[in-house]
Parts: structure tokens; sequence; C-alpha cells
């Protein structure tokens, strides 16, 4: 199967934030927000791998910056690594200056897909060949999230989980 590069996967959705999006301070609701990812996540896995794809685990969020009413916010998704079935997708979120155009991040997730056939059963997916810094130290840091997320699972012996044992080394 023939290695895709994260770009080829990219997806993304821009969108304004409306009253019935916000809570009682005119912020932008978390879980909103956390669908928007999820579907551009979504998205980018479905094009890196062609097939149906399901959301595994939303394995890290961070909420940095409140998005105020009326923000034009931007989630960008891309596959940052692929494993056998199983795709980690990092995503951005911008938010607009609606007066300037300047954007600021102000928030960031990484969700993991499983690619399945229509009977619901794993496939494998293509392998991902980074080529920009920030997509190699994506790749590199995704098997080190996989191996804790495993260890702390209990699926995987501490002792085998030889990118992590080598942070410490």
């Amino acid at each position: 199967m023939e290695a895709k590069t994260p770009s080829a996967s990219i997806a993304i959705l821009t969108d304004l934030v409306l009253p019935s999006e916000t809570n009682p301070l005119n912020n932008l609701f978390g879980g909103e927000l956390l669908a928007r990812m999820d579907r551009a996540a979504s998205i980018s896995a479905g094009r890196h791998s062609r097939r149906i794809v399901v959301t595994a685990s939303v394995n890290h969020v961070v909420f940095s910056k409140a998005i105020p009413l009326g923000s034009v916010v931007t989630v960008e998704a891309k596959v940052s690594r692929a494993f056998r079935s199983s795709m980690e997708v990092y995503i951005d979120v911008w938010v607009e200056d609606r007066q300037s155009g300047d954007k600021t991040k102000a928030n960031e997730a990484i969700y993991t897909f499983v690619a399945v056939n229509e009977t619901g059963n794993p496939v494998v997916v293509p392998p991902i060949k980074p080529e920009t810094k920030l997509e190699k130290q994506r790749f590199d840091a995704a098997l080190r999230r996989k191996q804790l997320s495993l260890v702390l699972a209990g699926k995987m012996k501490p002792d085998d989980a030889t990118e992590l044992k080598a942070l410490f080394m």
C-alpha cells in the first residue's frame, strides 16, 4: 500500500459562532467545538483511508482561548500518523479577527479514528509519509502517544514501550 502525505488528508471547516452555540458568557460551548473537530477529523481520516471511519478516542483536547459569539472559527485537521487500521488526526483551531483578518490559534486536539468495512470490521490503511518539520514532529510523537495509551490501558507492558523508554534514558 502506497504511503500518503498528511497534506492529502487535510480538512478545513470554517464557520461563525452563532448565539445558539454559546454559553452564558457568550463563548462557544466546548461541546460544540468538540463536534466541529470530530467532523473535520472524520473527513480527514476518510480522505486518508478512503473508507468508512469511526471515532475511536478523543486523546487530547486543549481549550486555550475562549471563542466569542460572532467569531469566525476555522478547524484544520489532518492525519499525523497511520497505524494498522487506526489513524491519529491532529486538529488545530483558529479564530479570525473579522476586522484585520489575523488568525490566532485558540485550541488543538488529537483524535483517533479506525477505518472499517461495511460490516464494521477494521481494515488496513495506507501509511503516512510526513514532509514538513511539524508533520515529522507530530508523526514521531504519535507513536509515543499510542504506546502510552496502550500501557495505561494494560494492553502493552511498560518494558515493551520502546519509544516511551527512550524519552527517559
